[in-house]
């Protein structure tokens, strides 16, 4: 998720965007943690908090593919962000099945990092058919009838499939290679495009430290929420 350029000084409008997407991400998660784990009436399946939480989802994607187009250690970056999403699956299974996130946001940034590094130096128009032809395959996956979950990084599952969060390759990855082609149209000189800077805010520093926070977000989440409903009924 985050994704340091190997360049003298970080470009601050994709730490900016970045940023923005953890704020919406945060704010989704406070939502779910409310309905699902202590009754609140919010709903987080449909309207303005869904929408919310596909933005974020949207803006990460794109966010890291324009990353991966500066970047020339992607694998390694992709083999320590699927290390931590496999650490997630663990954590989040031992903490109830229910809610175990087998192919999440991060599991799919690991594997389509590395992915990209196979196809990054193809011209930008064949980038942009490949993109194309992976999100029109989502349109063909439920036609395809399977007895088991095995596939479930492609997007090809059962009704009996569990993922607390869920970001499938298909058609996910077609928009992280369009990420890609934004990076390689837009930064050609690996620096802002804009003639002002806006390094030093909030926002930008949550950019360059999306890891971590998105690590440690959901503990503290539940925590003060815990706290909250200890105060709102002590017995």
């Amino acid at each position: 998720m985050n994704i340091r350029l190997n360049t003298k000084s970080r470009i601050w409008e994709i730490d900016f965007i970045r940023g923005i997407a953890l704020i919406c991400m945060v704010y989704f998660h406070i939502a779910f943690s409310m309905n699902e784990f202590y009754g609140y009436n919010i709903s987080y399946t449909s309207g303005i908090n869904y929408y919310i939480s596909k933005a974020s989802g949207i803006l990460f994607i794109l966010i890291s593919g324009a990353s991966c187009s500066l970047s020339h250690r992607n694998r390694i970056r992709g083999l320590k962000i699927l290390g931590v999403a496999l650490l997630i699956t663990i954590t989040t299974y031992s903490y109830d099945p229910n809610y175990i996130i087998k192919f999440g946001i991060l599991h799919f940034l690991g594997i389509s990092i590395i992915l990209f590094t196979f196809i990054k130096n193809l011209n930008n128009l064949i980038l942009l058919v490949l993109g194309t032809a992976v999100i029109f395959l989502s349109y063909l996956i439920p036609k395809i009838n399977v007895n088991h979950n095995l596939l479930f990084p492609l997007g090809i599952i059962t009704e009996t499939f569990i993922s607390a969060d869920y970001y499938p390759l298909i058609p996910w990855f077609g928009l992280f290679v369009y990420g890609g082609v934004l990076g390689k149209s837009l930064y050609t000189k690996k620096k802002s495009i804009f003639h002002f800077q806006m390094r030093d805010n909030l926002i930008t520093r949550l950019g360059q430290n999306t890891l971590i926070i998105y690590l440690i977000h959901q503990p503290i989440i539940l925590l003060i929420l815990k706290i909250i409903s200890l105060i709102k009924n002590p017995s």
